[in-house]
């Protein structure tokens, strides 16, 4: 594809990330001749202002692609398999936010600081990575360059209630406002314990072998987007009372020895991502999830050599899940486009 302006749909338009992608569009002013905005049946009909116009939202069918160059997907895995192929039979290109197609041989899982190139082998979907996986790998990818290429990942993720969607962030709402009151809480919907005040060690469902989906998606995505077949991640996902943004504390072996100097400097070039590091200080410095909130960058802090495991650095990358995690990626890899 060619700069010029494209009609350009957003299938899941009302939702959080659908609501971010469009923000990220107007923000990096990306060429848009026609805009066309699809959602549910309850919200067709409403409007959304983008620069400076309001956009009428109209209902998802297998017929709303005609003329559609780019269709940017975020409405959940079944809605894209029922309706990408619809998209690309229309001659849109899908780039897809669920995990529908992250795993497909014939499907690029791009990230675009970190393997752009694979965007040319596409076959009409383009998918984008799990939002862990992604922010993980934004540090993790100029360590893998400079050392030889990685070869485990020990890690423990920190993750906002916004993953979980509005609902999420209602249910710690509703109940930090009962425990500060001293009311009794309100009926659980989305979590299987208290959030509040609390952490939970499961994301997504559990899977035969203890880990849950969200767990393995490090294992197999980071795999793909690396190019490293051989990488193996274990990976404990926690979800904790925060609103929006994920933490994740990385332990990563490397085929040649890493030092924490030579990490900085290859994470200071690398773009995306950035240094947040002085342990030393008076204050001591390191990235927290207010830090990256609503920014595109992922930052990295806690870096030093891992004292169990030979050839490792442990460090500590925070990142917007919703943006870089999610709605960010997919206008960069349109942007590929």
């Amino acid at each position: 594809m060619s700069r010029k302006p494209k009609h350009l749909a957003v299938a899941g338009a009302t939702g959080a990330v659908g609501i971010e992608i469009l923000k990220c569009l107007e923000q990096r002013n990306f060429p848009i001749s026609d805009l066309t905005l699809l959602a549910s049946a309850r919200s067709a009909g409403k409007t959304i202002l983008f620069r400076g116009r309001e956009v009428t939202v109209k209902e998802l069918t297998p017929d709303s692609f005609a003329g559609v160059d780019v269709a940017l997907f975020s409405a959940g895995g079944s809605i894209s398999k029922a309706f990408a192929p619809h998209a690309v039979a229309a001659g849109a290109v899908v780039v897809d936010n669920s995990s529908a197609f992250r795993m497909d041989e014939n499907v690029p899982l791009v990230v675009p600081e970190i393997n752009p190139g694979d965007v040319e082998t596409h076959q009409g979907i383009i998918a984008n990575p799990n939002c862990t996986t992604i922010i993980t790998l934004m540090a993790l990818n100029p360590m893998h360059h400079a050392f030889g290429g990685v070869k485990s990942v020990i890690a423990s993720s920190y993750q906002a209630v916004s993953g979980s969607g509005a609902q999420g962030i209602y249910e710690l709402e509703g109940q930090v406002q009962a425990i500060a009151k001293g009311e009794p809480l309100p009926e659980r919907t989305v979590y299987s314990r208290q959030i509040a005040f609390n952490v939970i060690p499961q994301v997504d469902v559990f899977t035969e072998n203890g880990y849950t989906k969200e767990e393995m998606k490090m294992h197999y995505e980071g795999r793909k987007i690396l190019h490293a077949p051989d990488l193996k991640a274990s990976v404990t996902c926690v979800r904790v009372p925060v609103y929006r943004s994920h933490s994740v504390s990385v332990t990563a072996v490397f085929n040649d020895e890493p030092s924490v100097e030579a990490a900085r400097a290859a994470i200071a070039s690398a773009p995306g991502v950035h240094v947040i590091d002085d342990p030393y200080a008076d204050r001591p410095v390191f990235p927290t999830p207010l830090d990256s909130t609503d920014g595109d960058d992922c930052l990295v802090g806690r870096i030093r050599r891992d004292l169990v495991l030979e050839n490792a650095l442990t460090f500590w990358v925070v990142g917007d899940q919703v943006r870089k995690g999610a709605a960010l990626n997919a206008v960069q890899i349109a942007e590929l486009l």
